[in-house]
């Protein structure tokens, strides 16, 4: 027997043996249980997660897939999967053997999703968030089929939910753009925060990591090796998005200057301190306030990023040489701004009528 009485604090607990991954005996003992159903129960969902077994709960496969996949994900990645996990998958799924959940329950916990209101503004969820959801479900059972022998995936089977229709793209044009700059000018930080996104088209967490060492303004170049995210109260930089996003990108004369003057006025800065110490809710205030004070529709940070893409297909660049800059891919740039090529579609238009009347 591996459950034991604690008498003097008449509570259970477990203590035994199991053998890890290189075969290794080690000891277990974990106390405070009520009962000694509990002791031995957390016993069997132990060994369970150490085996693989279907047969244990949603909750403990969960924990078995987080660590198979930690190693593998960013840490903002991570956290973003884990409170979608316990908030949206767990307190449904939770105590549920994985083996006998079916493509009904998740039917349930869908027709559960999709009639939920907010108590205060009445809205529904969006239809990305629900996909982002299901989506989220579905990869846990895709990863006990693939490894640990479940037999099928039933959230596949169920069908998926919601849309991939996000948020919609805005963006502004350069003379929007030189509206709202003029109009944030007095706040230095973020009017320089503002230039170095709306020229160079780089990614706000990018900018955020950003250290002088990084300029390098005799060259006019900004080395992009990093990104900056902030998780539990701590600023925390790691490795960019993707490979891609590991690039050189070339700035105007204009922004080099401007630049500099924000680097000289920036008083015992370090290399290796964050050139823009501030925040992404403080860039996502500034952008609210200024859109308001130029008179602009309000667009988000990032919307910055795809205003950059259009004004260089305005200017004439090709698909390839925006996605070496932005750290796209081509066929990302081409699908995803598709319809800001109109003359690239015109000239299509016209070969091909030049084409028919030669036939």
């Amino acid at each position: 027997m591996s459950a034991y009485k604690d008498t003097e604090k008449n509570t259970w607990y477990v203590k035994f043996q199991y053998k890890d991954w290189t075969g290794k005996r080690k000891w277990v003992t974990k106390r405070g249980f009520a009962t000694k159903r509990e002791a031995l129960k957390w016993e069997k969902s132990f060994m369970d997660r150490l085996s693989g077994s279907t047969d244990m709960s949603f909750k403990d496969f969960v924990t078995v897939y987080l660590e198979d996949r930690s190693p593998r994900l960013k840490d903002s990645t991570l956290d973003t999967k884990n409170n979608i996990i316990q908030t949206k998958l767990i307190p449904y799924f939770g105590e549920k053997k994985l083996r006998e959940i079916t493509s009904n329950d998740v039917l349930h916990w869908q027709n559960e999703l999709l009639k939920y209101r907010d108590p205060v503004t009445g809205k529904a969820y969006k239809p990305s968030f629900l996909k982002t959801i299901h989506n989220q479900l579905s990869a846990i059972f895709n990863h006990a089929v693939r490894y640990y022998h479940l037999e099928e995936n039933p959230a596949c089977k169920a069908g998926n939910m919601g849309t991939d229709q996000g948020i919609k793209m805005k963006f502004w044009t350069q003379e929007q753009y030189k509206l709202f700059s003029f109009a944030i000018m007095d706040d230095l930080m973020a009017f320089y925060c503002f230039e170095v996104l709306y020229w160079s088209g780089i990614r706000e967490g990018e900018l955020l990591a950003l250290t002088p060492k990084d300029v390098d303004l005799k060259n006019g170049i900004i080395t992009i090796s990093k990104t900056y995210h902030r998780a539990k109260k701590q600023d925390i930089i790691t490795t960019p998005k993707t490979l891609k996003s590991n690039r050189v990108v070339p700035i105007p004369e204009f922004l080099q200057e401007e630049l500099k003057e924000y680097m000289q006025s920036c008083y015992d800065m370090n290399d290796s301190d964050r050139l823009f110490p501030v925040s992404k809710h403080f860039l996502t205030r500034a952008i609210k306030k200024g859109a308001e004070l130029a008179g602009l529709e309000p667009i988000r940070v990032h919307d910055l990023r795809h205003s950059h893409v259009s004004l260089l297909i305005n200017l004439g660049f090709s698909a390839v040489a925006i996605a070496e800059r932005t750290g796209h891919s081509s066929i990302e740039i081409t699908y995803r701004y598709a319809h800001l090529f109109p003359s690239v579609q015109d000239d299509m238009i016209e070969k091909l009528n030049e084409a028919n009347g030669e036939v």
